[in-house]
Order: C-alpha cells, then sequence, then structure tokens
C-alpha cells in the first residue's frame, strides 16, 4: 500500500497545482501566513506517518477490519481535542448528536476488530485525530485551498524520502511487497483525495472541530451497512445496524 500512497501523492499534489497555480498569481500570488505554514508542515508529516501505520495496518489485517478501526477511533479523539484544547462548545442537541454519531462509528469499529491489524489500526486513528487537529487551527489562519495545496504539495516530497530512507533500512525491497497502481488509476484517486480533502478543511473553518470530526468518519457505518446487505456479512449485523441507526439520528440532531 505504500507505494500505493506515495504515488497518489505525487498525482494529488499534481491535480491541486494544475488550477491553483494560475488561480494563485491571478489573484495577486497570495502568501501564507507564517504560522499556519508551520502547522501545515507539522500536518503534512502527521499525515505521512499515517500513511506509513495505515500501510502497516493494511498488511496485517483485511480492509473491513482495519478501515473501521482507524476511522471509527479518530473522531473519538478529535471531539476531545475540540472540547478541552480548543475550548469549542456546543448546544446541547449538538452534544447528543455528536454522542450517537460517536456510539454508531464505535459500534462499527468494535465490530471488526480482530487480530494483529488492531494496533496499527488504532495508532492510524491517533493520527487522523492529530491532523484533522492542527488542521482545525491552521486552516483558520489561512486560505482553506492554499492551506490543502502547500499540505500535499509537502506531502508529495516527504513521502518518496521516507519510502527511500525505509528501502535503505529493510532487509527487503518495498517495490518487491505491492505494486503501485497506473498513473492513470493514481491521478483518478488524486482528484478524489483533493476534491474531499478540501472540502474538511473548508467545513473545519465553518463548524467545530467536535462536529466535523464525527460527520467525516459517517463513511465507515455506510461500508458497514453495505457489506450486511449487499455483501451478505452477516457477522454481528444487528450491531452494525444498530450502529448506522445512532449515526444517522446523531446526524439529523446536529443538522437541526
Amino acid at each position: 500500500p505504500i507505494l500505493t500512497f506515495r504515488r497518489v501523492t505525487l498525482t494529488t499534489a499534481a491535480v491541486a497545482t494544475i488550477p491553483l497555480l494560475p488561480a494563485w498569481w491571478l489573484l495577486g500570488r497570495p502568501a501564507l501566513d507564517p504560522a499556519a505554514a508551520g502547522l501545515c508542515l507539522l500536518s503534512s508529516l502527521l499525515e505521512t506517518a499515517y500513511l506509513w501505520l495505515l500501510s502497516t495496518a493494511y498488511r496485517r489485517g483485511e480492509l473491513s477490519a482495519v478501515y473501521p478501526i482507524a476511522r471509527g477511533s479518530a473522531p473519538l479523539l478529535s471531539v476531545l481535542v475540540g472540547l478541552t484544547l480548543l475550548g469549542e462548545r456546543l448546544t446541547s442537541p449538538q452534544l447528543i448528536g455528536v454522542g450517537l454519531l460517536l456510539m454508531g462509528i464505535l459500534a462499527v469499529a468494535v465490530s471488526q476488530a480482530s487480530g494483529r491489524a488492531t494496533l496499527p489500526a488504532l495508532l492510524t486513528g491517533v493520527a487522523i485525530a492529530a491532523y484533522t487537529s492542527v488542521d482545525r487551527v491552521g486552516v483558520r489562519l489561512s486560505t482553506p485551498w492554499i492551506y490543502g495545496w502547500l499540505l500535499f504539495t509537502l506531502m508529495a516530497l516527504e513521502l518518496p524520502v521516507s519510502v527511500w530512507i525505509a528501502s535503505r533500512l529493510r532487509p527487503y525491497s518495498i517495490a518487491s511487497v505491492v505494486k503501485a497502481p497506473s498513473w492513470r488509476q493514481a491521478f483518478l484517486i488524486g482528484a478524489f483525495m483533493w476534491a474531499g480533502y478540501f472540502l474538511v478543511l473548508w467545513a473545519l473553518t465553518l463548524a467545530p472541530l467536535a462536529v466535523v470530526a464525527p460527520i467525516r468518519e459517517t463513511a465507515v457505518v455506510a461500508v458497514a451497512v453495505w457489506g450486511v446487505w449487499r455483501l451478505r456479512e452477516q457477522g454481528r449485523a444487528a450491531l452494525k445496524l444498530t450502529g448506522a441507526v445512532a449515526t444517522l439520528a446523531g446526524i439529523a440532531l446536529l443538522a437541526a
């Protein structure tokens, strides 16, 4: 997976640069606040660590086990950061909604936990919460699209360097472990990755981290429901569907 991530980060930076470089020039070449640039660098390093942790988890376990744990544990930590360190305040309905969202996501995550992949998947969740919290502060000190553009550019530099270092330190070649996607596939993945991340950055400028982080991970529940409904994955189906209902109720309260 790490070679896939390396190629995707390169293409994501290219996808972002093609439209944004001319836009940046036409808008008078706006500068990025030094504090925002420092936070962007920190976030990029955390995201590079996240990709390595996720790659390790995928080598040890299946997608259906790794994805819910990694993405499901992150919002709980992000909510704690938002409410304690960032001083965010939520209304009573919002608190109930966030609580239901977390219960729903964690119900799905717990139903999938298994094997050696659990620890790296949990550490992946910690990394997600860390870089999301940093982004919450950094993006409010800058223009979201400039922040995101710099972020992906830094990752496009950092990940290949880290892969090269790892290939020197490890007794086997990373290239022999997994085959990277074609450049066409990576370009398509990069386009979706950039669009999705920009929407998250934009949301972080409008709403508290304690609200954005749980909503961001509702895909975990959607994947679980799809597995029960279409793929006939009946293991702990009742727990998964209960989690889905709790998640929908939480979203309804946040939208009210």
